[in-house]
């Protein structure tokens, strides 16, 4: 088994802790695929220079991709994006006025020159997923380690159809 990095190469931000709950599923996604990530609650309106702070350290620090997370406004992920050239992934939170569509909307419609990649509406999975590959571009290891973890998803789908009699041979 390989050994797992010592220093952060995925910068994982939240809006406020209430966003914990969602982001940390990347996290733990993360850590199967051995890649080793930090996690933090910095508003980016209440405690902007925090979060700038932060982001100026990052790509330093080994930083290679942010995840961010966030509700309502969801001016998170766009603030990081502004601030350095490192791929930002966004994630809508969902929210109780619009069930996260303001979130969505919020991220995606980012400005000409600034992009955040975006998943769906509480889809952190998918993100760490979208982190992993980019980092995966750059490192074989890791590129196998996906490669494993895509065909263990299609093994389970396929015992899953077997196992409830789906499956027909022809």
């Amino acid at each position: 088994m390989a050994e797992h990095e010592t220093t952060a190469r995925v910068g994982i931000v939240c809006g406020s802790r209430s966003d914990l709950p969602v982001m940390e599923k990347a996290a733990e996604l993360l850590g199967k695929l051995e890649v080793a990530c930090e996690i933090h609650a910095i508003s980016a309106h209440r405690a902007p220079d925090l979060l700038s702070r932060f982001v100026d350290g990052a790509e330093a620090s080994g930083i290679r991709v942010f995840i961010a997370g966030a509700g309502g406004a969801a001016h998170l992920a766009g603030v990081i994006a502004a601030k350095t050239i490192l791929p930002v992934i966004g994630v809508p939170i969902a929210t109780q006025v619009a069930g996260g569509l303001d979130s969505l909307l919020s991220i995606v419609q980012m400005p000409k020159g600034i992009p955040v990649a975006t998943v769906a509406v509480g889809g952190a999975e998918n993100a760490a997923l979208l982190a992993v590959e980019i980092l995966a571009l750059s490192d074989p290891a890791l590129r196998g380690r996906l490669q494993a973890y895509r065909h263990g998803m299609t093994r389970s789908i396929e015992d899953d159809e077997s196992n409830a009699g789906l499956r027909r041979d022809h």
